[in-house]
């Protein structure tokens, strides 16, 4: 068995640099994930995070959680369950306006500390965008601007929040169903202790192995289609746990609502072209409303559904 990999961000300031970037290509091409470590992320922020992040479900929304499920009789169940996750979640928003100061039931030192975490992931998602089209060949900073999209107003960017408590019937129901993500570069910094996180290699799932201060980065559907399908998505799940609450902080660098989302040019292979296996183009937000109704079903028939009407309905989209 290959081993998940593990990049160490460091080594791109030094010598190490093209064997480090060839990691990273290789994680993009094979995996759809790698696991950043020396990110240049504070440690001491980081474990203020969780600890806030810890102590935040525990005050404000593990009772709710407990009263929500054993409304729906989850804690009875004999049959498997495949409607519902058992997670217990809330959502903020960076970009391209912040709801952090609406979002109740957070205390103000939470509020302040999320919003110092949040610029740092935005930036490490530049970092790493550009890195990627470095891999690729693209010009610097290609895929930042295919996010902005035509009206230059820029990504969104938000982040979930997750916990995944202890469950008495994890072989009935997920901590959270197998998909892919819908945008396009992830950052996640996940629990060091509970472990849960899985993705599908070929026809195996494998743990991405919790590590204390590190970032997991996986890729998006909107990744895969700008690369022509050169980097691709990865179905991921979550495996609820016996013992122990899950700590999940997944921020999504996704494209702006009204970036037109194609293959780069650069990336599309003659040979595909002829074949018709381009990837279609579309506006973000309308992919992310099909998203919305197909989330935990195969990405492809996503895929298809706007090469048809893009070639039927559409005509072409104005790309500048």
């Amino acid at each position: 068995m290959e081993n998940f990999p593990i990049i160490n961000y460091e080594k791109l300031n030094g010598e190490e640099r093209k064997s480090t970037m060839e990691q990273i290509h290789d994680a993009c091409e094979n995996w759809g994930f790698f696991e950043l470590v020396n990110h240049g992320i504070p440690v001491e922020l980081l474990d203020t995070v969780e600890k806030l992040t810890k102590e935040h479900y525990r005050k404000s929304m593990e009772q709710r959680f407990k009263e929500l499920f054993a409304s729906k009789g989850l804690e009875n169940i004999s049959t498997e369950v495949t409607d519902i996750d058992w997670e217990s979640t809330f959502h903020l928003t960076h970009l391209p306006v912040s709801n952090i100061n609406d979002v109740p039931d957070l205390d103000n030192e939470y509020r302040k500390v999320m919003k110092e975490f949040a610029p740092k992931l935005e930036k490490l998602a530049e970092e790493l965008l550009d890195l990627l089209c470095e891999n690729l060949g693209l010009e610097k900073g290609y895929l930042k601007k295919a996010f902005y999209g035509p009206n230059g107003k820029g990504p969104t960017f938000g982040t979930k929040v997750s916990n995944y408590p202890a469950c008495p019937k994890p072989d009935l129901i997920r901590g959270l169903r197998e998909h892919t993500d819908a945008g396009g570069i992830i950052l996640l910094f996940q629990d060091d202790r509970v472990s849960g996180l899985q993705l599908l290699k070929g026809d195996q799932w494998i743990d991405v192995p919790p590590m204390r201060h590190s970032i997991v980065i996986n890729l998006g559907d909107q990744l895969e289609v700008i690369t022509n399908g050169k980097y691709k998505s990865v179905l991921h799940r979550v495996i609820a746990q016996t013992d122990g609450t899950r700590m999940s902080i997944a921020s999504f660098y996704n494209p702006g609502s009204a970036a037109v989302i194609y293959p780069a040019p650069e990336l599309v292979q003659k040979e595909a072209e002829e074949q018709n296996q381009v990837y279609p183009k579309f506006v973000f937000e309308d992919y992310m409303k099909l998203y919305a109704a197909l989330k935990f079903q195969a990405k492809e028939p996503r895929f298809e559904a706007f090469k048809a009407i893009e070639t039927s309905v559409m005509g072409p989209i104005a790309t500048v």
